[in-house]
């Protein structure tokens, strides 16, 4: 009875014994559990402050890039703006420079043209002037030669004058001219006026020479003869007569 007493003792001490053990395991158990929960907790919230500052980061980074991407935009319009006003400038010059040119031509071109139809009248114009200026050098030397050189002169306006008529008149037949015989032989017509012209000019006071006769187109058709120009009269003035007709 004693030993069955004592074997219980020993069971429930054995008991007790299990309990405390399983109690300190389970504590431990426990307390190593809430470690590792604290480790785990500090570690997220690592890797949160982690991931929330590389967040912040990539915000960041995205956002200077597209700020910088919006103003290598803008800066490649104001470019493309700065540029086309340039080109449209140096067009507008180019067109403006070209229009200038083309009148500056137009207005030679008509320069020209108006020398070309006073050239007579303006050599005329030249010629009285050196005229008016050589008879105030005579009439300081003496009276006598004034009254022949302002007959010179007169005779040879007049004579330059109709010789000048006689060419312009020809020359509208010429632009009247249907054929080309007609306008060759208005052509030498002019031609040799005008060489008379400047003989004239540099030889005052010498005759004129004959008028070559005027072209005058068959009146017969084709094959018809040519009309034979008139004969003219010799002339028998003396040279340097301002009153030769002959002139």
């Amino acid at each position: 009875m004693a030993e069955q007493k004592e074997s219980s003792v020993l069971f429930s001490l054995k008991e007790l014994m299990n309990l405390e053990e399983d109690r300190i395991k389970s504590e431990e158990n426990e307390k190593k559990r809430q470690e590792d929960a604290a480790v785990q907790a500090r570690l997220d919230a690592e890797r949160r402050v982690r991931e929330e500052e590389e967040a912040r980061m990539r915000a960041a980074d995205e956002s200077r890039r597209v700020s910088e991407q919006r103003t290598r935009e803008e800066s490649a319009r104001v470019d493309a703006i700065r540029q086309a006003e340039m080109e449209k400038a140096r067009l507008d010059a180019e067109n403006a420079a070209r229009l200038d040119q083309l009148k500056q031509h137009q207005e030679h071109e008509q320069r020209i043209h108006a020398l070309g139809q006073d050239e007579g009248k303006k050599k005329l114009k030249f010629i009285a002037i050196g005229a008016v200026a050589f008879l105030f050098l005579v009439m300081v030397g003496g009276g006598f030669a004034i009254n022949s050189t302002l007959q010179k002169q007169k005779a040879l306006e007049a004579q330059l004058n109709t010789m000048n008529d006689e060419r312009d008149a020809l020359n509208a037949k010429l632009k009247n001219a249907t054929s080309p015989e007609e306008r060759a032989a208005l052509q030498a017509e002019i031609d040799a006026k005008n060489e008379a012209i400047e003989l004239a000019k540099k030889n005052p006071g010498t005759p004129a020479p004959a008028a070559k006769p005027a072209y005058r187109p068959p009146s017969g058709g084709v094959g018809a003869a040519p009309v034979k120009p008139a004969v003219k009269p010799p002339c028998n003035c003396s040279p340097g007569d301002p009153l030769c007709s002959c002139l």
